[in-house]
């Protein structure tokens, strides 16, 4: 996993009904961008030094181009 700052670190609940949390990396620890990141949590404001794990992903905000018509 690779991040940069500004980027959203995301965190799937651990049940359904459990609401996913997300937070905006402030400060990259690791080497090349590797974990932990240091992330301000959106819900509370509050900062941690998060390792994440199979349920986080990075959220960079660069979407994909949608495939070309190969007409």
């Amino acid at each position: 996993m690779r991040a940069r700052v500004g980027d959203r670190l995301v965190v799937r609940g651990p049940r359904i009904e459990t609401p996913s949390r997300d937070g905006e990396i402030v400060e990259v620890r690791g080497k090349d961008g590797g974990p932990p990141y240091l992330i301000q949590w959106s819900d509370n404001g509050h900062f941690g030094l998060y390792f994440p794990g199979p349920d986080s992903r990075i959220d960079n905000g660069e979407t994909e181009s949608p495939p070309k018509d190969a007409s």
